[in-house]
């Protein structure tokens, strides 16, 4: 498990990165926190050229809370984002999702900006982050694009960044009810990935669901809303019979499911209705 040979770069600042990545083109691959590239380039599943290490660009490791939205720099580690103060207090579904990915080794070094670029179909970020109604922020040397958490992940190992670009920041709007939300999932128990996973945040105003959010990762070859259990919840009251219906639902967006040594497809729905439900509830409890 070797890789071909590249020359290798680490920028200092954003500007210096971009001009590498106008250089060298499709030739290059971006290295963030290392968990998601290097066992690809060891396997030689893909073989750049050039890769341009970013992990030395400071203002992309930067947590900020800015009035009504949370900024988190593209370096940012899963562990700072699970030990981080203001997090805790205005999102914490944020801190909860960051504690679940691998082992402790990986989230002192695994990135929040690698993690979402890579796309990987099982990875935790994308449900949470489709939960939360996050954007994603994407530099090229031509200027910044915004890009919303639902069009962000195109297909497996696909994201929407495009061959010049980096993706520098997270931006989640503060949630309305910070407590009012949940990530659950299998992991699988080798490598901590979700064999299906699901994110909820609720808006609970007089008893009823004002506003529900569902995201669900590991089930089909991208991470999505869960829209139909939304349409279900949104404006009932929350109680078992409701929340069983609409959860029946959960894989209704997944025209194709995963399958693998792990789990077959209908493994996969069925987990995804199970969580979705269990998800709802344990989010309405905390509300």
């Amino acid at each position: 498990m070797i890789p071909t040979n590249f020359d290798y770069f680490a920028p200092t600042t954003i500007e210096e990165a971009l001009k590498l990545l106008d250089k060298h083109g499709d030739d290059c691959k971006v290295l963030s926190g290392g968990h998601s590239l290097i066992p690809v380039l060891k396997l030689r599943l893909a073989a750049p050229a050039v890769v341009v290490d970013i992990g030395r660009i400071k203002e992309l490791r930067t947590i900020k809370v800015d009035g009504d939205t949370i900024r988190i720099g593209a370096n940012t580690t899963h562990a700072e984002i699970t030990s981080n103060a203001d997090l805790k207090k205005h999102c914490p579904l944020l801190c909860e999702t960051a504690a679940q990915i691998g082992d402790q080794q990986v989230r002192n070094r695994g990135t929040i900006g690698g993690s979402l670029t890579h796309a990987d179909p099982a990875a935790d970020w994308p449900a949470a982050i489709l939960a939360l109604d996050a954007e994603i922020v994407a530099r090229s040397g031509k200027g910044e694009r915004v890009i919303k958490a639902s069009d962000f992940f195109v297909d497996v190992m696909t994201s929407a960044v495009e061959p010049n670009e980096i993706v520098t920041e997270i931006r989640v709007p503060k949630p309305a009810q910070p407590n009012a939300a949940v990530y659950l999932k299998v992991p699988q128990s080798a490598s901590g990935f979700a064999i299906v996973g699901v994110a909820a945040q609720l808006k609970i105003a007089n008893g009823k669901c004002e506003d529900v959010s569902i995201g669900v990762t590991g089930l089909a070859p991208k991470a999505f809303r869960a829209a139909s259990v939304e349409a279900a919840l949104r404006g009932k009251a929350i109680d078992d019979a409701t929340v069983s219906a609409a959860a029946a639902k959960a894989d209704a967006e997944a025209a194709d499911a995963m399958e693998d040594i792990h789990a077959s497809g209908d493994y996969r729905r069925h987990l995804a209705r199970v969580y979705a439900r269990r998800a709802v509830q344990a989010a309405a409890a905390r509300a």
